[in-house]
């Protein structure tokens, strides 16, 4: 399939963390060099929804609505209250500082997952300090934000994370490792049989980074040249080649066929023939 994209928008330091409100009808999304969230809709344009924003990164709502956010300068997971309080729902783990939570999805029974390699505390995408504990895991989000469950800590560089269509599995990228594992999901929403299941090939600039599901069960992940789409049984389908280093994406738009791309400095919009999914 070709894809023409639209550039809704350049000039920004490094874009991340696309998000669609169903309701709402806006795209949220950040650049963390420049501690800035913006919101995008058709009616507006782009224009400021939290500066400074902790140089926040990965976002996601809950099944109540609540914006979730990877907060790289503090080292937390805040949730956005509906009468605007940001409070932290995850900042350590058995005493120290988490890494710099990245990326995050919420699922259906209101767990909470999110990744945290250490991006955060280095110069340009976060504040540059010593990383506390000794690894890069993958976390759920516990009732205490100072002792958040630990599911996985053998991973290098931790990043893009997305349950398939039924919640019954995990999928977690590796960038260091340029690879996608997938874990099966139990009754108490802990990780078990974590196993390879495909790598993002090529010569050309990128990584996995950003991954979600369409509504088919495809697999959309950042790799080089843009992102790579694999089926459900891990064949690769095709790689979207995107104008820009891409480092995440989201659906929406009315019939969520519009794939919204943050890319280096740039906010692009191209269209899916498979739409995505609602996020609550």
């Amino acid at each position: 399939m070709s894809y023409e994209f639209e550039q809704l928008g350049t000039g920004f330091l490094f874009t991340e963390g696309p998000l669609w409100h169903p309701t709402g009808k806006f795209l949220l999304f950040s650049d963390m060099p420049g501690d800035h969230m913006r919101r995008w809709s058709a009616k507006d344009g782009i224009s400021t929804f939290r500066k400074p924003c902790n140089m926040s990164n990965g976002l996601a709502y809950d099944r109540q609505g609540r914006l979730v956010a990877c907060e790289h300068a503090t080292s937390q997971v805040t949730r956005t209250e509906s009468d605007g309080r940001i409070v932290p729902i995850a900042t350590h783990y058995l005493g120290k500082q988490l890494n710099s939570p990245n990326d995050v999805v919420c699922r259906s029974d209101g767990g909470i997952y999110f990744s945290d390699p250490p991006y955060g505390r280095a110069t340009f995408y976060g504040v540059e300090r010593p990383q506390e504990l000794p690894f890069q895991g993958v976390y759920r989000v516990g009732p205490d934000p100072k002792s958040c469950q630990l599911l996985i800590d053998d991973f290098d560089r931790p990043n893009g994370l997305c349950f398939s269509l039924d919640e019954t599995r995990l999928f977690v990228n590796d960038t260091a490792r340029k690879h996608i594992r997938v874990f099966d999901v139990g009754a108490t929403g802990a990780l078990t049989n974590g196993r390879l299941w495909a790598e993002t090939r090529g010569d050309k600039p990128g990584a996995p980074d950003g991954m979600k599901l369409d509504a088919a069960g495809n697999v959309y992940c950042c790799g080089p040249g843009g992102i790579h789409v694999f089926d459900p049984d891990a064949r690769l389908l095709e790689i979207i080649d995107v104008p820009e280093r891409t480092a995440n994406f989201a659906w929406g738009g009315d019939d969520y066929r519009s794939l919204f791309i943050t890319a280096s400095t740039s906010l692009y919009r191209t269209r899916t023939k498979v739409p995505g999914r609602p996020v609550f």
